[in-house]
């Protein structure tokens, strides 16, 4: 886990240097592809989804290694072609699991998250699952275990090739000639993240296209039907955790309601999206049926607000990537309890950004675990090493988050609210 996490504070940095770089060519380009909302929002679920890989939430049914242990039948020493051979075979692997992702209701969940954005951008390409902690693909690398590929090597590899999907998520790059035809472009992404009829649950491939091809889900980007990009039930929030298992929520709803014993099992692996009848009837949900003429998500967003979000973000952001290069030397539980008080900002933070009421809560809750931090480790987790007075500095930065958030509640929504009945 610590050579991930220091894999990460080299990743991150490049990560953010693309984002920047895609936004002022498109500025340049007269072809704006950020909202200031949706982009801080996808760059805090890239946050939550690290906190989730650095705190090893996740359940794994039968573990990799052990298949390599039990179920070899040859034995294959590491040189390139292994490293080759292993990138192939976790790139099919990627096809199929992507698939059930889209495909089976439940594990749309583990998903939904990516396509949540209403827009198309390297940033969006950060918005990954905290909810898939259950590793339920084991299975898929069954092909790679029985060539005896050592996990060492898939350990290496497996980063590399998710790090690879990050750059095609953008509108900035249209054709790019005859590696059309060999690997995944933006165009064959800007399909895959679209909810245009043409284009739903297509292009599933991760680095490959030609899996597509093969398995018969390729679909080529048509110039008279531009994508448009987001989820058919659009999530309505700024708010990761909420989006994370929001469709979850959503079928237990559905699996209660229901009259039928049959449907309250069968509905947890139906078709994507599919209800049983009488809860359809009873309990009608809206979704998108012309993409063309949808309404984005926003909500009342002050330049100030816009300001202070973007400031909560590289706050985060700064927090986080001290724990990255201290990682070696904090211990699990110090761990656990850094990624508890980062994971309460974020939901802080986009609550109010979604102007929801709930954001007061949970700073009085970020602000009492922090002092509490800082009591117990004698201040913020030795950054006082880094220089004199930085735990103070963290300390202030709380106050004030608790304090700026009840202003833009009470106060500045207040004052629009009111200036807006005066219009009327």
């Amino acid at each position: 886990m610590e050579t991930y996490a220091t894999a990460l504070s080299y990743a991150i940095p490049g990560f953010i240097i693309l984002i920047l770089a895609e936004y002022l060519v498109s500025r340049w380009k007269k072809m704006p592809v950020n909202e200031a909302m949706d982009t801080i929002s996808s760059l805090s679920s890239g946050i939550t989804d690290t906190l989730r890989s650095l705190t090893g939430l996740a359940v794994i049914i039968i573990s990799y290694e052990w298949m390599v242990d039990h179920i070899a039948l040859i034995e294959i020493k590491s040189s390139i072609l292994v490293y080759i051979l292993t990138f192939i075979g976790l790139d099919f692997a990627g096809y199929w699991s992507h698939r059930f992702n889209h495909t089976i209701n439940l594990f749309w969940n583990r998903h939904i998250i990516h396509h949540s954005s209403e827009e198309f951008n390297l940033a969006c390409a950060l918005r990954q699952s905290v909810s898939a902690i259950i590793s339920i693909y084991f299975f898929l690398y069954i092909p790679l275990a029985l060539l005896g590929i050592p996990s060492h090597v898939v350990a290496l590899v497996a980063p590399i090739h998710l790090f690879a999907q990050f750059w095609y998520h953008t509108q900035l790059v249209h054709k790019m000639g005859f590696l059309e035809h060999i690997i995944v472009t933006p165009s064959h992404h800007r399909v895959h993240h679209a909810i245009n009829d043409e284009y739903l649950d297509r292009n599933y491939s991760q680095i490959f296209i030609f899996w597509d091809k093969f398995f018969g889900t390729f679909q080529e980007e048509i110039p008279e039907k531009p994508a448009v990009y987001g989820v058919k039930k659009p999530v309505n929030t700024w708010n990761p955790f909420l989006i994370n298992f929001m469709h979850a929520w959503g079928i237990l709803k559905d699996a209660w309601r229901t009259k039928s014993w049959w449907d309250k099992i069968r509905v947890w692996y139906m078709p994507t999206g599919w209800r049983p009848n009488d809860v359809k009837e009873e309990y009608p949900i809206q979704i998108i049926t012309d993409p063309y003429n949808r309404e984005k998500y926003k909500t009342e967003s002050s330049l100030a607000l816009k300001l202070w979000s973007w400031l909560q973000l590289t706050a985060t952001l700064t927090l986080m990537y001290y724990m990255l290069v201290s990682f070696g030397d904090l211990d699990f539980i110090q761990i656990i309890y850094y990624s508890i008080f980062l994971a309460i900002s974020i939901f802080a933070y986009t609550s109010l950004m979604d102007r929801h009421i709930i954001s007061l809560y949970a700073e009085v809750i970020k602000v009492i675990f922090g002092v509490y931090l800082i009591i117990q480790e004698s201040g913020w987790f030795g950054i006082d090493t880094i220089f004199n007075g930085a735990t103070y500095i963290v300390l202030v930065y709380m106050i004030i988050s608790l304090l700026i958030s009840f202003y833009f509640q009470l106060i500045e929504r207040k004052d629009i609210s009111h200036s807006a009945s005066k219009i009327a």
